[in-house]
């Protein structure tokens, strides 16, 4: 059964090494969302004080805090398994530089997954096969 992992990793900085970990973990497609937590925004306080037509000075006043969220689909439970342990490989390495690297993943099955293309990508894709 397919399997889509998540990853929600709280410092950005280490998004490529990550990302460079599940593809060495065999992870294709993957998707990268950045995304705030609500402790975070508890703990930096909700900006809700810009006016209207905020000036660069007011974008910059305050500094926001934004993780990422990584994500894929895979095709079984043994390529997820594959992905969680190169994770954890790279949370190891992270933990021996000393860098702030905490994060949550999970693994949860997927029911049903959909490829969508076009028809003009359909009939590209077509053509280059016949090249």
């Amino acid at each position: 059964m397919r399997q889509m992992v998540i990853l929600v990793l709280n410092n950005p900085d280490y998004c490529m090494m990550l990302l460079e970990a599940w593809e060495a973990g065999g992870a294709t497609g993957i998707t990268i969302l950045e995304s705030t937590g609500l402790q975070t925004l508890r703990e930096a306080g909700m900006r809700d004080n810009l006016p209207l037509l905020p000036s660069l000075a007011d974008l910059f006043r305050s500094q926001e805090t934004h993780h990422r969220t990584i994500f894929t689909v895979v095709d079984d439970e043994a390529q997820a398994q594959a992905i969680v342990e190169a994770t954890e490989r790279a949370f190891d390495e992270m933990d021996t530089l000393n860098l702030d690297n905490s994060g949550v993943l999970f693994v949860l099955p997927v029911s049903e997954a959909h490829r969508f293309t076009t028809q003009r990508a359909a009939r590209e894709a077509g053509r280059d096969a016949k090249t």
